[in-house]
């Protein structure tokens, strides 16, 4: 594989974006270009201040992009062999398409837009540091819908690791980074 892609997944809280942005700032440091995709809507006063202070912390340095819904035309747009994307995040992309504030879920959009990405990600110059939520430990949830969620983010983290060079797993601040042994280019 020429472009090392990543896909950083871990619990609420357990560093990822700091992770990303560790990265980030490496491949800075060599000369490169950073952008950030994000992908959060503000629906409500707490994740307002969750965008917030990401927005805060960011290096100002970085690019940054909102892609809520479009992330494969967002990746396009961004991508160049001296740019490092780092797409934040996954978890919250899949709730735009599957369980949005207006609650008309596109099953279909979604659908479209995961194959464009994952289509998309093989042909990239940029290396893409993907952030995720591995969110199926826990309790399987009583609701159909958030079941249908859990599994349904549990496939997209699979097939974009596949696609990937390396997969860390991030536990209370740590990373645990390892080659994907599935990969593939196309």
């Amino acid at each position: 594989m020429g472009i090392q892609h990543e896909l950083i997944v871990g619990g609420q809280r357990s560093g990822k974006s700091r992770r990303a942005e560790g990265l980030a700032l490496r491949w800075q440091a060599g000369g490169g270009r950073v952008a950030v995709i994000a992908t959060a809507l503000a629906a409500d006063d707490e994740m307002r201040a969750r965008i917030g202070h990401h927005r805060a912390t960011r290096p100002a340095s970085f690019d940054t992009i909102e892609a809520p819904l479009a992330l494969s035309a967002a990746l396009a747009q961004a991508d160049d062999a001296n740019t490092l994307i780092v797409v934040d995040c996954l978890t919250l992309w899949l709730v735009n398409w599957l369980m949005p504030a207006s609650g008309a879920p596109d099953a279909p959009g979604w659908q479209a837009e995961r194959a464009a990405l994952l289509d998309l990600l093989p042909r990239l110059a940029s290396p893409v540091v993907f952030v995720s939520n591995e969110v199926g430990w826990g309790v399987s949830p009583l609701g159909r819908e958030v079941r249908d969620y859990v599994d349904e983010l549990g496939r997209l983290n699979q097939d974009v690791a596949r696609r990937c060079g390396r997969l860390t797993l991030m536990v209370a601040g740590q990373a645990w980074t390892r080659p994907v042994e599935d990969s593939n280019d196309a």
